[in-house]
């Protein structure tokens, strides 16, 4: 596992966050194989939510609540019903940030990725009490928020719970040693984020037989 640890800011929330790190062959992974699962675990979904309503599966999900504490909408929430029921196709030209984008649809738990060879020295998953600058994923100019769950290396902060990736460390085609982020809320059982970091893990597997995989909880 690469250098990873948390602050006391963090520390002393007790709030459960989890870390897979992946190692992907430099040939990459079956495109086949990633479109089956994605079929097989879609249709799934379409059978699950057949009778859909929107506050009876996320009104009590407590990241829906966490996000709604800072003013912002569960962009997981958004994805789900924009794929399920708008039509969105689901994004299959990356294999390496289809995996926990399949994660977060499946079972509704927030994670991110980020190339680990792009990282600065050890990061520090810490909670900012004020809101810190930052160049998002696209390029923008971002902040943290107070309370938020962020992570930092030597050069600077590289996430924002609630404002996604950095610029810096955000997966480019050619990333093939990345980590994925598991974040839990204040209200998520640790059991929670070790169980998504076990389906994540078997999405990998699953497309891609030949990665190195770790997971922690932090």
């Amino acid at each position: 596992m690469f250098d990873i640890g948390k602050d006391q800011s963090f520390a002393s929330r007790g709030i459960p966050l989890g870390i897979l790190e992946v190692n992907y062959p430099a040939e990459g992974c079956g495109r086949a194989a990633l479109h089956a699962l994605v079929e097989r675990e879609l249709a799934a979904l379409r059978e699950r939510y057949a009778d859909y309503d929107r506050k009876a599966v996320f009104g009590e999900n407590p990241y829906f609540r966490f996000f709604r504490k800072f003013k912002k909408t569960y962009p997981v929430m958004q994805q789900f019903e924009t794929v399920m029921f708008k039509g969105r196709p689901f994004p299959e030209e990356d294999p390496v940030t289809a995996v926990p984008f399949l994660l977060e649809l499946t079972t509704f738990v927030l994670s991110g990725t980020h190339d680990i060879d792009r990282i600065d020295g050890p990061l520090t998953i810490f909670t900012p009490d004020a809101k810190l600058p930052f160049d998002g994923m696209r390029g923008d100019s971002t902040h943290t928020y107070p309370n938020d769950i962020c992570g930092r290396d030597e050069t600077g902060i590289i996430f924002s719970m609630i404002a996604g990736a950095d610029s810096r460390t955000c997966v480019h085609p050619d990333s093939r040693h990345v980590f994925y982020p598991v974040f839990g809320t204040p209200d998520t059982a640790p059991a929670v984020i070790e169980d998504a970091l076990e389906t994540l893990a078997g999405f990998v597997r699953t497309i891609c037989p030949g990665a190195k995989i770790e997971s922690a909880m932090l």
